[in-house]
C-alpha cells in the first residue's frame, strides 16, 4: 500500500515537471515566431517596392454626370369624397382625360336634398324674424330719440333684435355646410389630367377621404435624382439633360434641371434634383430612366487618376511619397470624380509624389522605388 502511494506521487511530480516542459517550449516557439515575423516586417520596409509613380496635374475637366431613375407624372393626386355616400353613377374610366371642374363622379342625392331643403327653409324663416326686428327697432330708436318711450323699452327691442340676427347668421351658416354637402354629392377633378386608376364601382358605400380615383397629369414628366456633393457644384437649375428609356430604346429626350434641394439629404450627404421633360406623345409614367447630365465645366483643378485612390474606413486616401520614398496614406477630399479624372480639392499638391499603382503591394511605412514600366496618365 505504501509502495502505490509512492508511485502515486512521483507520477504526479512526473506530470507537471513535462506541464511546465511543455509550457516554456510553446512559449519559446511562440516568442521565436513573432521575432521571426518582426524581422520580416522590418526587412520588408526597408526593401524597397516598386509601384508606378506619379503625381497629381492641373487639367479642364467637363463633368459627364449619370444617374437612374423613373420618369414620373408631372403632377398626381387622389380624388376622394367629403362625406359618407353612396356611389350612384360613375362616369369617367381608366384613361380618359378629364379637365379642371369636370364631374368624375355623383353620389347619392335624396339625404342631401332634403337636409338642404331644410335648412333653406330655416334660413328664409331667420332672415324674414330678422328683417321684420329689424325695423322694430330702427323705428323704436326714432320714438326713443323723440323721447316717446322709456329706455327699457328700446332695450327691449334691441334684444330681440340681437337674438334675430344671431339666428340669421346661425341659418346661414348652416344652409352653407347643408350646400356644401351637396354639392360634395358630385365628385369633380381637382385639375386637367387623366384617369390613372377608378378605385370603386357604382354601388360602393364611400367613406370621406376615401380615394374613387387617382388623377395625373402626364403632359410633363420629371424624374428625381440625388446628386451627391461633390458634383452639386457642377449643376444648376436650367442645365440641359440627356435622357434614355430602357421601354423606349429608340426614343432619346431632351429634359431640363427645374429644381435643386437648397439643403442635402442626410447622411447620404445627396442633393434632390428634379428635371423636368415635355412628353412627346403618349409616353408611359413609371417607367425606368437613365439621365445623363453636362455639367458646368471645371477649369484648371487638381486631378489625379481615379485608380490611385484606396478606400479606407469610408474614406478616400491616397499613398504619398515622403524624402526618404517612404509611403504613408493622405485623405483626400474629392469633387467630380469618373473614370478618367478625380477632381482634388484638399489632402495633396502638385509636389507631391503619389502612387498611381500596385497599392495592394504597399503598406504605410514601406519604401518604394518608380517602376519605369508604367506611365501615368
Amino acid at each position: 500500500m505504501l509502495d502505490f502511494k509512492i508511485q502515486d506521487k512521483r507520477m504526479r511530480v512526473i506530470v507537471i515537471v513535462c506541464a511546465v516542459l511543455t509550457a516554456i517550449i510553446a512559449f519559446r516557439i511562440f516568442n521565436n515566431m513573432m521575432k521571426a515575423k518582426e524581422r520580416a516586417a522590418s526587412i520588408s520596409l526597408n526593401r524597397p517596392v516598386s509601384v508606378p509613380l506619379g503625381h497629381a496635374v492641373r487639367a479642364d475637366v467637363v463633368p459627364n454626370l449619370k444617374f437612374s431613375g423613373s420618369l414620373d407624372a408631372w403632377w398626381q393626386a387622389d380624388v376622394a369624397p367629403k362625406i359618407d355616400a353612396r356611389l350612384q353613377h360613375v362616369y369617367v374610366r381608366e384613361g380618359d382625360r378629364v379637365v379642371k371642374g369636370q364631374v368624375l363622379a355623383q353620389f347619392e342625392q335624396v339625404d342631401s336634398d332634403a337636409n338642404l331643403i331644410n335648412a333653406r327653409g330655416a334660413y328664409n324663416d331667420a332672415y324674414a324674424n330678422y328683417q321684420k326686428t329689424k325695423l322694430e327697432y330702427e323705428r323704436y330708436k326714432e320714438l326713443f330719440d323723440k323721447g316717446a318711450i322709456s329706455e327699457q323699452s328700446l332695450d327691449n327691442y334691441r334684444f330681440a333684435y340681437d337674438n334675430a340676427r344671431g339666428k340669421f347668421e346661425s341659418a346661414r351658416g348652416n344652409l352653407q355646410g347643408m350646400q356644401s354637402k351637396m354639392d360634395a354629392t358630385n365628385l369633380v377633378a381637382p385639375e386637367d389630367g387623366i384617369v390613372v386608376k377608378r378605385h370603386h364601382q357604382e354601388g360602393y358605400y364611400a367613406k370621406a377621404a376615401t380615394a374613387v380615383f387617382t388623377i395625373a397629369d402626364i403632359s410633363r414628366l420629371k424624374i428625381m435624382v440625388n446628386i451627391p456633393e461633390g458634383n452639386i457644384d457642377s449643376v444648376s437649375v436650367g442645365n440641359e439633360a440627356g435622357i434614355s428609356l430602357a421601354a423606349y430604346p429608340d426614343l432619346q429626350l431632351k429634359g431640363k434641371v427645374t429644381r435643386i434641394a437648397p439643403v442635402a439629404d442626410l447622411p447620404s450627404h445627396t442633393f434632390l434634383t428634379e428635371i423636368s421633360v415635355d412628353n412627346p406623345g403618349n409616353l408611359k409614367a413609371g417607367v425606368y430612366a437613365t439621365v445623363y447630365l453636362k455639367g458646368v465645366p471645371k477649369k484648371n483643378v487638381l486631378t489625379i487618376p481615379p485608380h490611385a485612390i484606396v478606400m479606407r474606413d469610408d474614406q478616400k486616401t491616397v499613398y504619398v511619397v515622403d524624402e526618404n520614398s517612404q509611403v504613408s496614406r493622405h485623405v483626400l477630399t474629392i469633387g467630380y470624380y469618373d473614370d478618367k479624372y478625380a477632381e482634388v480639392l484638399g489632402g495633396i499638391t502638385e509636389s507631391d509624389t503619389i502612387v498611381v499603382g500596385g497599392q495592394n503591394k504597399i503598406r504605410e511605412g514601406n519604401k518604394v522605388v518608380s517602376d519605369k514600366n508604367e506611365v501615368n496618365k
